[in-house]
């Protein structure tokens, strides 16, 4: 089965004087991205979470994010002199090269600088911290379990839908074979006119050359490979969706074989019904394409 980037996951807890919120997220991403948020006084504690989580998935954006509060007075948040000091000197220095320059920067508020982060800093109680940090990483592998679940969820709907829109560009392939079976006759016959007309108007022109460089040109009108190569397509993908796993990158580079295909089939066509079908299946194959940036 495969499985899709997009996952929500969420949850309450609480230990003695704390309480907390997990809120674990995913949309879709060329990588592998991992955003966390958690108390930096909790040592250890990122570290083992973004290990776990390197281990569950491969893809996706992904943003972790726990919200931990101390019910009493044991703790609490406290100003960080040193990064607000780092702050100021940074804004001093853009000021005055501002200046330099003749442009005149709107004044700070207090506000905007208190808002950025790591001003403050969160202050933990004198207690041991131990048993809440075992708590925690206690907690997060059942987050992740269900974080998990939606995504798989998520992915067995894509992959029905996928395996829909596959079967579709099959029965155009099809459908587009047909085509180009059908007018072989009528390019024969319009070969073999325009070689009759070439042969009538040029004196002196070797029957054999001009044959050859017609033959040429039905052989250049021939859809065949395009259309052979769509059908091995086909398979691979309805192949890559059965063996599941994180096979999105693959799926990516097929949806841009299937497109090769398709624009060569359209600029080959000569015939109105089989442009028609060569632009069903560009459309067909977009679609697909959509749903794919979504696979892990």
């Amino acid at each position: 089965m495969i499985m899709s980037m997009t996952g929500f996951a969420a949850s309450r807890g609480a230990l003695g004087p704390y309480s907390w919120a997990w809120e674990l997220r995913s949309v879709n991403a060329k990588g592998l991205d991992l955003r966390l948020r958690v108390p930096d006084w909790l040592e250890g504690l990122e570290t083992a979470l973004r290990a776990e989580l390197g281990r569950a998935v491969k893809r996706g954006n992904i943003t972790l994010s726990l919200r931990l509060q101390r019910t009493d007075e044991g703790g609490g948040i406290s100003l960080n002199r040193a990064a607000l000091d780092m702050v100021l000197d940074a804004l001093a220095e853009t000021e005055k090269r501002a200046e330099d320059r003749g442009l005149v920067l709107d004044p700070s508020r207090a506000a905007d600088l208190l808002g950025l982060r790591g001003v403050w800093e969160t202050v933990a109680g004198d207690d041991d911290t131990g048993p809440l940090l075992a708590a925690l990483k206690a907690e997060f592998p059942g987050l992740l379990s269900d974080f998990l679940a939606m995504r798989k969820t998520e992915g067995a709907a894509l992959e029905t839908l996928l395996g829909d829109q596959l079967t579709q560009v099959g029965a155009l392939a099809e459908q587009a074979a047909t085509l180009a079976e059908a007018r072989k006759p009528q390019m024969a016959e319009t070969l073999k006119t325009n070689l009759a007309r070439v042969m009538d108007s040029a004196e002196g022109a070797d029957p054999d050359r001009v044959a050859q460089e017609l033959a040429m040109l039905a052989v250049k009108a021939d859809v065949t490979e395009e259309i052979d190569r769509l059908r091995t397509h086909v398979a691979t993908g309805q192949g890559l969706l059965s063996n599941g796993g994180p096979v999105g990158r693959k799926l990516d580079f097929l949806m841009q074989e299937f497109n090769r295909e398709a624009n060569t089939l359209c600029a080959k066509s000569q015939s109105t019904d089989l442009t028609a079908v060569g632009l069903e299946l560009k459309a067909a194959i977009d679609q697909i394409r959509e749903q794919v940036q979504n696979v892990e």
